[in-house]
């Protein structure tokens, strides 16, 4: 199953941090929104996050634009505060009302490799989102690791363990987070797995989510597809019932369509690789005919704020 992480009460997340090194920078907003008369959980709205990044030091900014390659001037770089951009995220869902009843973050919690420092500052930041009674859902991106999260997840029993592949049933629709792992390798297991998930549930259309993108980029930044893709795609294409992937990875905003099957491409929350390029996150409503996505900008005034999608989910 997918690592979840399941809502906290008021004094767990009033114990958190107030602890030594916890949220305070977080509690007067964070801790109020979590706090007030709850607002109602909407089983048919799901946040969708990915690639979050968060460093160790809640004060780092990175350059996301600075890589090999790039177009954008030495002198231009644009640098993100990840911890910042996650915190304004947590802030704008819990504002929603109704709230999400649950969030995916689709892979790459972490900025380096998965170390537990990361891992400590990521949940520190996630707190005010399960205080406010939202479900956590991450799936595996190659800057995870798996068995330093587990170390932070008490709750987590051994059986959990393993591949972090899973179904979210919604209402409206299934939910199926995949774990592409370090290297973008799905494997023939987890493909047969998904395989028999489909076929198993067709009465209602599945929404497929994995970090990686399934085939090269053709955003601002060149970037190859997981090795099984090809598998994937043609696995999707032979299943009506399965209406979309969802990935991130290359942060950035995009939308494809191959028939049935819709290809979104998540943005970060953290940085993002093309100069002024839009980074936040997804707001999913699902209907009986639709998933409606709408993206929700750190930068508020950016020209893509509000920007719309929709997936049909029939025919």
């Amino acid at each position: 199953m997918p690592i979840i992480l399941p809502p906290i009460t008021r004094r767990q997340f009033v114990k958190g941090t107030l602890a030594p090194g916890g949220a305070a920078m977080l509690m007067p907003r964070a801790l109020a929104a979590a706090d007030s008369e709850r607002a109602g959980l909407d089983p048919n709205r799901v946040a969708l996050l990915a690639d979050t990044h968060i460093s160790a030091d809640p004060d780092l900014v990175y350059p996301g634009t600075k890589w090999p390659g790039s177009p954008v001037k030495e002198s231009e770089h644009e640098g993100v505060n990840m911890a910042d951009c996650l915190a304004q995220t947590a802030k704008s869902v819990i504002a929603l009302n109704p709230r999400p009843a649950h969030l995916i973050v689709n892979g790459d919690c972490a900025l380096s490799n998965g170390r537990e420092a990361e891992y400590k500052e990521f949940l520190r930041l996630v707190e005010p989102i399960r205080a406010a009674g939202i479900t956590v859902h991450v799936t595996i991106g190659n800057h995870d690791n798996r068995k330093n999260m587990w170390k932070l997840l008490p709750f987590l029993k051994k059986e959990q363990m393993g591949v972090q592949a899973g179904v979210i049933e919604l209402p409206h629709a299934n939910l199926v987070l995949l774990d592409s792992g370090k290297k973008g390798i799905l494997g023939d297991q987890q493909l047969d797995w998904l395989a028999r998930q489909l076929d198993e549930q067709t009465d209602k259309p599945a929404l497929i989510f994995g970090h990686f993108n399934p085939y090269p980029n053709r955003g601002v930044r060149p970037i190859k597809g997981m090795r099984d893709g090809k598998s994937l795609l043609n696995l999707l294409a032979g299943r009506k019932h399965a209406r979309a992937y969802f990935y991130g990875h290359t942060h950035e905003w995009q939308h494809d369509r191959r028939d049935h099957l819709h290809l979104i491409n998540q943005p970060a929350v953290s940085y993002y690789f093309g100069k002024g390029h839009a980074h936040g996150w997804v707001d999913m409503k699902l209907t009986e005919t639709s998933a409606d996505l709408e993206l929700n900008c750190i930068n508020r005034k950016h020209t893509q704020q509000g920007d719309r999608r929709q997936v049909s989910l029939k025919d």
